[in-house]
């Protein structure tokens, strides 16, 4: 959402438009929690101030937007299944927030986890120094979310960010640059591994949350998914792994011995996958993990 100078309203005005805004959500079957999260974005509203309606008889509020234009934008999130975090523009990730748009995929809290795990497999390798001060990958970066989280928790890393998306590579730039990562996220134009060719076998890891949804379920995603992110960000072909069927095929020559593979996956393909990967022939430790809703969600392999 474009910023815009600020427009001075009432605290009754914006409770009245909140109070109508809740109902709807309701009527719509869209979780009323998101009226808050606007509010917090575009009038600048703590949860406190909300949960107790504080501002109610406020003089004023500065609001980035006219309350005419909010309606305008909740309604599309009721009646077209717009993504709050694409109204808003951010999304709250790790200790980020995340600057987001219909170029890249909403990054989700289950994705955190992929940094936790990276952290963990580091921990547990003899390797462990050489691991946190290598060169790391996010490959399909979109937003840029979890670069940001591998360059928080391996400080001496330098991270390689690849996407195919022009516009999703920007936008991952400005997230490094608004938290000071500019300088040791590196950002490339490019189809996975493509455009690393010349640090082959020089990588402590990847980590990768990649297309997995099939192609014939792709429509039938909600329409929040389905209508507003980028397709590009979720087909994963016919039978949803043709994405981490390639990256499993390719991400050996690029990690050095001890090299960390890991990527994200949809529920169900966990069995598939730990036989891809045991199939190869180049990986060893192969583990599944769940998600915080106990679904197998990860994969995570070393390099022999």
């Amino acid at each position: 959402m474009a910023e815009k100078q600020p427009k001075d309203t009432s605290g009754l005005q914006v409770w009245q438009w909140r109070t109508k805004a809740i109902q709807s959500a309701i009527a719509a079957d869209v979780p009323p929690a998101e009226v808050d999260w606007l509010l917090q974005e575009v009038a600048g509203l703590d949860s406190l101030a909300l949960r107790l309606e504080l501002f109610k008889d406020w003089p004023q509020i500065k609001l980035r937007l006219p309350l005419e234009e909010l309606e305008v934008l909740w309604q599309k999130r009721l009646h077209e299944r717009l993504p709050v975090q694409y109204i808003t523009g951010v999304t709250p990730w790790r200790q980020f927030k995340v600057v987001v748009s219909p170029a890249v995929l909403i990054p989700r809290p289950e994705t955190e986890c992929l940094i936790d795990l990276a952290v963990a497999t580091v921990c547990k390798s003899q390797e462990n120094l050489c691991l946190e001060q290598g060169h790391w990958a996010d490959l399909g970066t979109g937003s840029g979310a979890i670069a940001l989280g591998l360059a928080d928790v391996f400080r001496k890393a330098t991270i390689h960010a690849v996407d195919c998306s022009g516009e999703a590579l920007l936008l991952a730039q400005q997230n490094a640059q608004n938290y000071g990562f500019g300088d040791r996220i590196h950002f490339y134009h490019g189809y996975w591994w493509e455009p690393l060719e010349s640090l082959k076998g020089q990588f402590s890891g990847m980590v990768s949350n990649p297309p997995y949804i099939p192609t014939t379920l792709v429509s039938e995603l909600q329409p929040e998914v389905m209508n507003h992110e980028p397709k590009l960000a979720l087909d994963g072909g016919i039978d949803g792994l043709a994405c981490i069927r390639h990256l499993i095929e390719t991400s050996y020559t690029y990690l050095h011995p001890g090299g960390v593979w890991l990527v994200e996956m949809m529920a169900g393909q966990a069995d598939v996958v730990r036989e891809m990967v045991q199939n190869q022939g180049s990986y060893g430790d192969i583990e599944i993990h769940t998600d915080l809703a106990g679904i197998e969600r990860f994969a995570v392999a070393k390099k022999l």
